[in-house]
């Protein structure tokens, strides 16, 4: 039952894009068509998941024992770029497409707070389960890693497909491009809200 609620939690409730705010230059920057959008949210997943998961051991097995935690942001930020660099290796063998259509922003999932927020989150977050606090485990930090990420991806794509409608509507002058998105995504975070009494 916890998964489900971690899941509910950082899908819905505690949307890492629409309820914290986390990772709103891609969000805005490449959410211009779905596909872009679904592409660059897959890549942020797999960086998110494992990222996740190798900083989690890096905290309880070096940072910990050594008695260095205040290295905890450095050590992170080296380990998420390791893994961009990772993806963008792959991607570009893959899909030269996707690699071209993500450009700049690929690269940027270095600097995506979404991605270092929810590795510090992990280890450092007390969550409620059943009235007692505790810290996640592992298998709970990378399933609320992957939601976060499943999350991330939702908005990121609810919002390419209302920008691609929103292209085609006849909005007013002063409002066409990056205003109307904003309108939009401030009333998409609104719609997000509703789902705060899912999960206590």
């Amino acid at each position: 039952m916890e998964y489900i609620l971690i899941i509910i939690s950082a899908v819905f409730v505690n949307n890492i894009l629409l309820a914290q705010f986390l990772g709103v230059c891609p969000f805005l920057g490449v959410s211009n068509k779905v596909s872009t959008a679904v592409g660059m949210s897959g890549a942020v997943c797999f960086v998110m998941a494992v990222a996740t998961l190798v900083t989690y051991m890096v905290q309880y097995y070096i940072l910990v024992p050594l008695h260095i935690e205040f290295m905890q942001t450095i050590t992170f930020i080296v380990v998420i770029a390791s893994l961009v660099q990772m993806v963008e290796i792959i991607l570009k063998k893959i899909s030269p497409s996707l690699y071209q259509a993500l450009g700049i922003f690929l690269p940027l999932i270095t600097t995506n707070c979404a991605v270092l927020g929810v590795a510090i989150m992990v280890v450092t977050k007390e969550f409620t389960f059943g009235g007692d606090a505790h810290l996640l485990n592992l298998g709970q930090s990378v399933v609320y890693a992957i939601a976060s990420a499943l999350g991330f991806g939702l908005a990121m794509t609810l919002f390419a497909g209302l920008r691609e409608q929103l292209e085609l509507s006849n909005v007013p002058k002063a409002f066409k491009g990056i205003p109307i998105a904003l309108v939009t995504a401030g009333i998409l975070a609104m719609a997000f809200m509703g789902f705060s009494g899912l999960v206590k």
